[in-house]
């Protein structure tokens, strides 16, 4: 008898410790379990220490409240323009209501990666495919749009959407770099063009600005040499007046007249002088008593310049 309330005893005790490990149930942070009760949705449970009824209550779900990123397989999509293109993506996303992540779906992942490549498609069939690359902005924020609005029933929060990959078919790569080869080499000859065009301008400027320089410096010198040849003949202007009136003023002084005859005779003598040289025979005048009066004429016209 003592040994079969011993048994009892210790039976009692396991059945006490399990009461008290299903009563006690200690939730993680950042995370929410369901309750329910006779099989219905009784609560959620916070993190932290939480008492629930063995037998009568169970833990049904358990939920992570962390942002969750979920990899969308690849697909083929088409776009506007039928050119096939293998797109595949990231969704990130979170639970925000437990009760309705535990209710309103029975795969609430699968449901979202489905809603995911069914908008992608969608969007994707609606553009061209060089506009594929340049909106991957506007494909994500529409396809997290799209889908946030049928994740609110399951109780999940779709944070953003990022493509990872574009891939076009072999022959669309190749005629796309193709292009962009293309697209290189009309630039570069069009730089290089602008270069021999700018070369051009500048040598031609260069030309005219040193013809400009060579015609100004040429105009320069002709007006100094102008200048210098005007400024010659009036220094011989006035030293020939000068001497002719130092010349007149010689004659009215005493003595000056017979100077002025002397002088002419001896210019007359020395030019029958330097003629006879010139030639091989001797020139003598034909009658001396023409000097006299070339002399006396020379006067008679050095008289008449002088003032009165």
């Amino acid at each position: 008898m003592g040994f079969s309330l011993g048994n009892l005893g210790l039976v009692i005790f396991i059945l006490a410790i399990v009461f008290v490990f299903k009563t006690i149930n200690v939730v993680p942070q950042q995370h929410a379990w369901v309750v329910e009760r006779f099989g219905k949705y009784h609560a959620t449970l916070g993190p932290g220490l939480n008492i629930v009824l063995p037998f009568i209550d169970r833990i049904a779900y358990k939920h992570s409240l962390k942002e969750i990123p979920l990899d969308v397989p690849s697909q083929v999509c088409i776009t506007k323009d039928n050119t096939q293109l293998q797109v595949d993506g990231i969704l990130y996303f979170q639970v925000t209501d437990p009760m309705r992540a535990s209710y309103g779906s029975s795969n609430y992942i699968m449901a979202i990666t489905q809603l995911a490549q069914t908008t992608l498609r969608s969007v994707i069939g609606r553009m061209e495919l060089d506009k594929t690359f340049e909106e991957r902005d506007h494909i994500n924020k529409t396809v997290v749009s799209a889908i946030d609005e049928s994740a609110a029933n399951w109780g999940v929060k779709v944070l953003r959407y990022e493509i990872k990959d574009l891939t076009p078919p072999k022959e669309i790569l190749h005629a796309m770099q193709a292009q962009i080869t293309a697209e290189r080499e009309k630039r570069a000859l069009i730089a290089a063009s602008e270069g021999r065009r700018q070369e051009q301008i500048n040598i031609a400027n260069g030309e005219r600005e040193a013809a400009i320089a060579k015609s100004e410096g040429e105009k320069q010198a002709a007006i100094n040499r102008a200048q210098g040849q005007a400024a010659a003949i009036l220094a011989i202007a006035e030293a020939s007046a000068e001497a002719l009136r130092k010349t007149g003023a010689a004659i009215r002084e005493p003595g000056g007249s017979d100077a002025v005859n002397l002088k002419v005779a001896e210019q007359y003598v020395n030019a029958f002088a330097q003629l006879a040289k010139t030639n091989n025979s001797i020139i003598v005048p034909a009658n001396m008593s023409d000097i006299s009066g070339l002399i006396a004429g020379a006067m008679q016209v050095v008289k008449s310049q002088q003032p009165r």
